[in-house]
């Protein structure tokens, strides 16, 4: 493709296509820097095509998301651990309420006939951000039946905080088998590691 105007036409659609593929994000952030990136090269080829209007509307975009994204990853955050009940009414209304987004995740989840016996909510200044679920298999040891963050939350510190929370509450083991592959970078990210009989494990 030898025609300049074919590759700007082009440029133009990876710019407004990439702005579309961000509202698919679950993350808040993911959202962010896509759009972010959308925005500039939909700007940068408003300018080629001389579209001047566009072009502002674009930068303003990538204001607005570069002003966004300072505030995500700097705010800090401060978590709180509940322990609860798997068959508390506000946590079952929790689990109820994100059991779509959960599913996306844990495909095998069901809340019905789960056999946990942990059950902890954290929140985040009064808002959930984690649900946790999981069967204690020892003293010192949990078999993880759920660790989902809400979308807001969705940047690994819900996790980090949890793990640390349930250590120094005297947690030192935590395995995981559901079939869940969007999950793995996740615990990968956590400290997880996938044994030869394909079992996640965590070791504090």
């Amino acid at each position: 493709m030898k025609d300049p105007k074919l590759w700007i036409e082009l440029f133009g659609y990876l710019g407004s296509g990439l702005v579309v593929v961000s509202m698919l994000m679950t993350s808040v952030i993911r959202l962010r820097v896509i759009n972010l990136i959308g925005s500039v090269i939909f700007a940068i080829y408003a300018l080629i095509i001389q579209s001047y209007p566009t072009a502002v509307m674009n930068f303003f975009l990538v204001g607005i998301n570069v002003y966004h994204l300072v505030r995500l990853l700097k705010t800090e955050k401060h978590y709180e651990l509940i322990r609860t009940e798997q068959n508390d009414p506000y946590f079952g209304y929790l689990l109820r309420d994100s059991l779509e987004d959960i599913r996306l995740w844990f495909p095998d989840f069901s809340p019905d006939g789960l056999d946990a016996d942990v059950a902890y909510l954290v929140c985040c200044d009064r808002n959930p951000a984690g649900l946790f679920l999981g069967k204690r298999s020892g003293d010192n040891e949990i078999a993880v039946l759920l660790d989902y963050a809400t979308p807001v939350y969705r940047d690994t510190s819900v996790g980090r905080f949890l793990y640390n929370a349930l250590t120094k509450d005297g947690c030192r083991r935590f395995t995981f088998r559901d079939n869940a592959p969007k999950h793995v970078g996740y615990l990968e990210k956590m400290g997880y590691r996938k044994t030869d009989e394909g079992v996640y494990v965590l070791t504090k």
